[in-house]
């Protein structure tokens, strides 16, 4: 156990977000593979490489042994023809960093350049930069500036390909560190503190545990929580929770009748409690106008760090499929869809063949949250020339999730609105469980990614969109299906 008691830049960030995840890190860490391609751990490590780019005759320090790593980057600051290190390392006083780039300045000066794959500079931020400085000066490393580089959302992609000195916003964040240094000793102090328990502290899981990253201990730390845990209470707040483990509530059920709950919370504690579905008496009033007849529409979409199409941004949102279900007032039914071509800009030729399907559509247009409204309207402003039959589309949109949420509940959701939760609770038919590549949306976003940048070969390729029509077309049958359990429920409403 004495060989983990020391500190990383990493550790340090967990240590902010939970003392128990810095523990659990040094002591008992997860084994923890390669990121998967695509993964945001994936395309965080790329953008970090990517942004050596900028810094022309750097050199990494690829070293693992940290000693080894500490003295390879004392030789390469001594070299004055190195302009710029990357992974430069470091350790004072039991903490150990890695810079992602120092770059040497004039008269013996240098800068720390951390790289961040987010379109912002955010708070926790300063975190990761003040430990590093406060580790440099200790060891008399003199800083004349210090820049946070993260993606810069508004840069569209060339045709000829990336800039990297544009796809990169600099900013100098010297001056907004002073109060974070003021912390970092006193934080190493309590995190080292923490280091020396013979056991992981017992602290209470919350909503610190997804912010600002989400933590792998998770599932470890939930383990003994109850199956309704007041946790999974929708907009159920860290205070509304706390006055209730002050009394020893911890399960939804478990709340009692005169706690002040809103009329969806009271009616999932209800039907938490008594094991039966709740449905609301104004569910055929909240299903009026959504027919059938109607239309089911499902889109699918990623928003790749890396801008792949010309004239595109770094995490935009580039719909590349859809699903279409037609459905009669007798509910039988007929399906299109259209996957892209990964090879080129999707959005174009999306937006066409929708149109194309839906040009005499008069029916109610159902999706299942404001997604598909926020894409169409994107589209209609990337092409001017489409966006008269894009708002026709757009003003026939009825959103089925709305209805959901207010007028039916049933224990088998497990406090989730989601269609992946709501269909096959009502719908015995409906299932995710035999779709085994891809069965959700970030799974979907991800196969597109590795046709669109080459990293998935033919017969690979090929499997990944029949696995991508398969799960899309999915999504609109269980939209169907649980529409025709709404309006089952509706029939028998009070």
């Amino acid at each position: 156990m004495v060989d983990a008691v020391y500190l990383t830049k990493s550790r340090y960030a967990a240590g902010l977000q939970c003392l128990r995840r810095l523990w659990l890190d040094a002591h008992q860490p997860m084994d923890r593979a390669s990121p998967e391609l695509g993964s945001a751990e994936d395309i965080g490590f790329e953008i970090g490489r990517m942004a050596h780019l900028l810094f022309q005759g750097g050199i990494l320090v690829d070293e693992k042994p940290h000693a080894a790593a500490v003295a390879r980057t004392s030789a390469l600051m001594a070299d004055r023809s190195v302009p710029a290190i990357f992974e430069a390392a470091f350790e004072h006083s039991g903490v150990r960093i890695r810079v992602d780039v120092l770059e040497r300045q004039s008269r013996g000066y240098w800068g720390i350049r951390e790289v961040k794959s987010s379109g912002a500079v955010e708070d926790h931020h300063y975190d990761d930069v003040a430990v590093q400085v406060h580790v440099l000066r200790n060891l008399g490393v003199r800083l004349s500036s210090v820049e946070i580089l993260h993606v810069n959302t508004k840069y569209k992609r060339a045709q000829k390909g990336i800039v990297w000195p544009k796809f990169f916003q600099r900013v100098e964040v010297k001056a907004n560190l002073v109060d974070h240094l003021d912390r970092v000793e006193a934080r190493l102090k309590r995190q080292r503190s923490c280091l020396r328990y013979t056991a992981a502290p017992e602290i209470e899981p919350g909503a610190h545990c997804h912010t600002p990253y989400s933590c792998a201990y998770w599932e470890n730390c939930t383990a003994l929580k109850p199956t309704d845990w007041v946790f999974y209470m929708p907009n159920f707040g860290a205070g509304r929770r706390a006055e209730l483990k002050a009394i020893g509530i911890e399960s939804i059920s478990a709340i009692p009748d005169d706690f002040p709950l809103s009329p969806r919370q009271k009616f999932i504690r209800n039907a938490t409690r008594n094991g039966k579905p709740f449905v609301a008496s104004e569910l055929p009033e909240l299903l009026d106008g959504f027919g059938p007849p109607a239309f089911y529409l499902d889109f699918e979409a990623f928003a790749p760090a890396v801008p792949i199409y010309p004239r595109t941004r770094p995490y935009q949102a580039i719909p590349f499929q859809w699903s279409l279900h037609r459905v009669n007032s007798d509910w039988t039914s007929e399906h299109q869809e259209f996957l892209a071509d990964a090879s080129s800009d999707p959005r174009r030729p999306f937006a066409e063949a929708l149109i194309s399907s839906l040009k005499s559509a008069k029916w109610p247009i159902i999706v299942y949250s404001g997604y598909e409204m926020t894409r169409l309207k994107e589209l209609a402003a990337a092409f001017p020339d489409l966006a008269k039959p894009i708002d026709r589309i757009v003003r026939q949109l009825s959103d089925l999730l709305p209805v959901v949420r207010r007028g039916v509940y049933h224990p088998a959701f497990e406090f989730s609105s989601s269609i992946k939760s709501a269909a096959p609770a009502l719908c015995s038919d409906v299932t995710y469980d035999d779709l085994d590549q891809i069965a959700d949306g970030g799974a979907a976003s991800t196969a597109f990614w590795l046709m669109a940048t080459g990293r998935s070969d033919a017969n690979t390729s090929a499997n990944l969109r029949r696995a991508l029509l398969a799960y899309c077309r999915r999504d609109t049958w269980a939209m169907v299906r649980l529409h025709q359990a709404l309006k089952q429920l509706a029939a028998t409403a009070n």
